[in-house]
C-alpha cells in the first residue's frame, strides 16, 4: 500500500538567499507552497517528491523589492504563478542523508537540480498523527531559469549574484 506524506504547513519553511552587491546576502522565503511525498513505505528511495510554490508569495521583508521580484524583470508572477519541482531520483547516501535530484520549473523553463536532504526522523504527535521532518539545501543559477535582470556596479561586479542558495525545513504528516 502506497504512503502519502502531506505538508504540515505550520511547521515548514522554504527559504533562499542571494548575494547583493557582492558584499552581503539578502534572504527571502515563499509563504505559500505545498509539498507531498508519494511512496516511501520502506524508506524514501522509491518515493516521489512533488512541490508547487506560489510565485507571488515571495517575501524578502521589503515590499518594493518583493514587487520587483514579482515583475517581469524576475518571476513575472502574473504570467507564471507557480514554480514546480518533481523528483526524478532519491538516493540514500548514509543513514538519514539523501541526494534528491529533480526537475525544477520556473517561468516554463525546466532544469534538473540536486538537493542535499537530511531526514530528521519521525514521531507521533499528541493527537496520534505520524510526522516526518526533513531539512534540505541546494543551489541554482538563476539565469538558467530566465531570471536575468541585473545592474553593473561602478566598483565592478553586479547588483545580484547568479547563484541562489535554497534551503528549507519541511515537516510532513502521514496520510
Amino acid at each position: 500500500m502506497a504512503t502519502t506524506w502531506n505538508l504540515d504547513k505550520a511547521h515548514s519553511e522554504l527559504e533562499f538567499k542571494v548575494k547583493h552587491m557582492m558584499i552581503s546576502n539578502v534572504r527571502g522565503l515563499f509563504e505559500n507552497f505545498d509539498v507531498s511525498i508519494d511512496g516511501g513505505d520502506n524508506g524514501f528511495e522509491n518515493a516521489t517528491v512533488l512541490a508547487s510554490i506560489e510565485t507571488s508569495s515571495i517575501n524578502t521583508k521589503n515590499g518594493q523589492r518583493d514587487e520587483h521580484l514579482k515583475s517581469a524583470d524576475f518571476f513575472d508572477a502574473a504570467t507564471y504563478p507557480e514554480i514546480k519541482f518533481v523528483s526524478t531520483s532519491i538516493t540514500k547516501k548514509s543513514e538519514g542523508e539523501y541526494d534528491v535530484i529533480g526537475d525544477l520549473t520556473i517561468k516554463d523553463t525546466t532544469k534538473s537540480i540536486a538537493l542535499n536532504v537530511e531526514y530528521g526522523g519521525d514521531a507521533v504527535d499528541p493527537w496520534g498523527n505520524k510526522k516526518a521532518g526533513f531539512t534540505f539545501s541546494g543551489k541554482i543559477n538563476r539565469s538558467d531559469f530566465g531570471l536575468t535582470w541585473n545592474a553593473a556596479l561602478e566598483t565592478g561586479g553586479v547588483m545580484v549574484s547568479e547563484e541562489v542558495k535554497l534551503s528549507g525545513d519541511i515537516q510532513f504528516s502521514k496520510s
